[in-house]
This record gives C-alpha cells, sequence and structure tokens, in this order.
C-alpha cells in the first residue's frame, strides 16, 4: 500500500489536461451490457475504479479490449454470467449500475448489495422500486439483488429523491422496455445527460436529459458505437483550488467551463481571477491569499457535494471566516478531523464546517477516509509547513489520475513511495 508524501511552500504555475469523468465513464460501461455488439469507449481514465468495473465484466464473460490510448472496446457477445459477486462490488458503489442493464436485456440479474466509500446512507431501495414499477420480480437474499423479468414494461417513475446512480440504472433498464418510460424528479448531473447522449448514439431513444424529466421510448435492440466520455469536472475543481489555496496560476486543458458554474463561482468568491475558453481554464491568484466562502451543496447545477472536502481545504487557509454546508451525504466531514491534526481551526455543528483560516498548516501524518476527503487532505498538504503524510490513498486512486504527475507537473514537492 502507497503513502504520498507532501512538502508544502510551493505555489502552483503550469498547465496539465484533464481526464475523462469517472462519474460518466462507470455507467457508460455498464451499459455496454445493453449492446449487441461491440462498444468503443474513449477518453477513458486510468482509475482502480476503472480496473474494477473491466474485473466485473470480465468475470461475468464480456471481452474487453484495452489499447494504449486507454481506449477500451466491449463486447458482450462471450458473456456468460448475469452475477455480480459481493467481493467486487463491496469496493465501488456504482457496481450497483450493472442491474438494470442485466435485466433489461438477459431478463434476470444476481448483484450484490453495494459498497463503497464511508460517507452516509446511499440506499438502493429506489433502483428496487423503479424496476418492480416497471414489472420486474425482485427479492433481496443474503444480500444480493436478484431480479427477474419477462421483458420490463414502460412506466411512470417519480424519484422520492434526486439520485444520480438511480436515475442512471432505471434510464438505462428502460431503453429496451416495452412502452414509453417517463422519469421525473430525475438527476440533471452533467454525467447522467453523457450516459443519455452514449445510449442514444447505440440506438436508445431518450429525451429531457439534463433536466428533471426523462423520456425513453424502449426499443427492441441497442447496438455498438464509439463514445468519448466527457471531462472530469470534480477533476478539474479539485486542481482549480489547488492553484486558489496555494496563490497560484494555472491553465486546465481538455475541460468543460460550461459545467462547472458553481464551482467557477465559489472560486471567484474568494478572489480567484478567472478565464475561460471552450475547453479550457484559467485560473490566477496573482500569489494573494484566498478569501473564505460560503457554500452549500444540493445535486446539480447548485454546488456539488463532489468538491465540498477540497473547498473546506481552502477556507482552513483562506482570510476570514467561512461555512460549507453538506445537504447531500450525512457523513462526509471526516477529513475536518484529519485537518485539524495538521492546525486547522474547524468547529462542526450539524451538517456544517465553520472555519477560520490561518495563514499555514502544519505537516502531519494524516489518513485518507473516503475519495474527495483524500483529494482535500493532498490540498491541506501543499499549504502546510514541513512534511505531510497521506495514508491510505487507494482512495485517491479511485477517482484521480496520476495525482501526484499532474501535481508535480504544475511544481508540487510530491511524490508516492510505498507505506
Amino acid at each position: 500500500m502507497d503513502k504520498l508524501i507532501i512538502s508544502g511552500g510551493e505555489a502552483l504555475h503550469g498547465e496539465i489536461r484533464i481526464s475523462g469523468a469517472k462519474n460518466a465513464v462507470l455507467p457508460i460501461m455498464a451499459a455496454t451490457l445493453l449492446a449487441d455488439s461491440p462498444v468503443t469507449i474513449r477518453n477513458v481514465p486510468h482509475l482502480h475504479d476503472v480496473t474494477t468495473t473491466m474485473e466485473l465484466l470480465g468475470q461475468m464473460g464480456v471481452h474487453l479490449t484495452l489499447n494504449e490510448n486507454m481506449d477500451i472496446e466491449v463486447d458482450t457477445s462471450t458473456i456468460n454470467s448475469l452475477y455480480a459477486p459481493y467481493d467486487l462490488v463491496r469496493t465501488m458503489r456504482s457496481s450497483i449500475l450493472v442491474l438494470g442493464p442485466m435485466l433489461s436485456r438477459f431478463g434476470r440479474a444476481d448483484v450484490s448489495l453495494p459498497g463503497g466509500c464511508a460517507i452516509g446512507s446511499r440506499p438502493v431501495n429506489l433502483h428496487i422500486k423503479g424496476l418492480q414499477a416497471m414489472g420486474a420480480d425482485v427479492e433481496v437474499i443474503n444480500g444480493y439483488i436478484k431480479a427477474r423479468v419477462d421483458r420490463l414494461k414502460g412506466t411512470k417513475l417519480v424519484m422520492d429523491l434526486v439520485t444520480v446512480t438511480g436515475t442512471e440504472n432505471l434510464m438505462m433498464a428502460a431503453t429496451l422496455a416495452d412502452g414509453v418510460t417517463i422519469i421525473e424528479n430525475a438527476a440533471r448531473e452533467p454525467e447522467v445527460t453523457d450516459l443519455a447522449n452514449c445510449l442514444n448514439c447505440m440506438g436508445a431513444k431518450i429525451s429531457g436529459a439534463g433536466t428533471d424529466t426523462l423520456v425513453i421510448e424502449g426499443v427492441e435492440r441497442l447496438s455498438g458505437t464509439e463514445y468519448k466520455v466527457l471531462p472530469d469536472r470534480i477533476e478539474t475543481g479539485s486542481y482549480l483550488v489547488a492553484a486558489a489555496i496555494t496563490g497560484g496560476h494555472v491553465k486546465l486543458k481538455d475541460t468543460r467551463p460550461d459545467i462547472m458554474d458553481a464551482v467557477l463561482q465559489a472560486l471567484q468568491e474568494a478572489g480567484a481571477d478567472i478565464t475561460i475558453g471552450e475547453d479550457w481554464i484559467e485560473l490566477d491568484m496573482h500569489g494573494k491569499r484566498a478569501t473564505a466562502v460560503n457554500v452549500q451543496t444540493a445535486p446539480y447545477p447548485a454546488f456539488p457535494t463532489d468538491m465540498q472536502a477540497q473547498f473546506t481545504a481552502l477556507n482552513v487557509v483562506a482570510e476570514g471566516a467561512g461555512t460549507i454546508t453538506e445537504t447531500v451525504f450525512e457523513n462526509r466531514f471526516m477529513h475536518v478531523q484529519e485537518m485539524q491534526r495538521m492546525g486547522a481551526q474547524i468547529t462542526l455543528k450539524g451538517n456544517t464546517a465553520i472555519s477560520t483560516g490561518v495563514k499555514r498548516l502544519t505537516g502531519a501524518p494524516v489518513m485518507a477516509t473516503d475519495l474527495r476527503a483524500s483529494a482535500s487532505l493532498v490540498l491541506a498538504g501543499l499549504v502546510a509547513d514541513g512534511e505531510t503524510s497521506i495514508g491510505r490513498i487507494y482512495h485517491i486512486d479511485r477517482g484521480y489520475e496520476r495525482i501526484e504527475e499532474k501535481l508535480a507537473q504544475l511544481g508540487a514537492n510530491i511524490r508516492r513511495v510505498p507505506a
């Protein structure tokens, strides 16, 4: 198991390229189960979660071909198992996304209840309830979701709460259903839209992506296609905060400013000078210390929960006091205790973190607790005096492609070493 060692104090400068979106590529990989001919996915990030998904599909008999550009060709003609085992699903919640496609195309699916980051309850009851409304027989037995159906039937689904994976699972299931499915209170995240665009390239008939009402007209079959995954807006935001927190100046290429509004606005409130183009974002702090901000997480297009920890890191070294309120997950402040070990002045009141900025943090050994919390500890290490050692960085590798190489490219003093 590796750890990251960071010597803080360097302002970040330079240019890097943003990778494909983790939260888009994983559902798109699951969607390939719906196609009766090969699907090629481009702009795939080299992440542990992608490897896990490949392993899951491979165990089901799916044939995967990976080229030197990390393009993945997925051929489901060799599938011989409709079973997603606990030992893989427990490590990654998005594994639940194979449920809808398997059931819709093959009429059966046995999928373990998922695991993943310990950031609060993310129940799968909405997935199950939706599939049952479409005519499936679904039971949970010995920790496995066992679903059976002859053919799913189109229906109207009203989601009790906004859920990204729930929307994605039911949208994929509906593509091969008999009739029209309407999903109300659907998630509007760009990654949901990217999945819908990919499915439409495969022959699906989905309209309303990006709004809270999806209309899916079921078709008889979906076929292969080539599809390029959209850039990762959370990786983009994380590196922008890294520049802002260090008083630096960076340009991020191959990204999508048009899906970053809430994060860019918060960075401008923190004092960043931001310039954008069609596929790039430039942030310049002109050497200044950031100003503390007040943000509240909510489903897209509001401020993303996946950027909460990074802005907590910004606030602890910013000028003044700021509040971060988490409304999406109830257990997502585990990074606060680790930052306090580094000298951060943070008080937790319910679902709000109140920070009074200090000029510098102090390097310390800290431990990553989940994917985005781990990124926030890296950011804190960039502005800490002395050396910060971050353990359990397998969390980081689930969602950030070569984070130490990209930060080093921007001038950070960071290295990966065996634990």
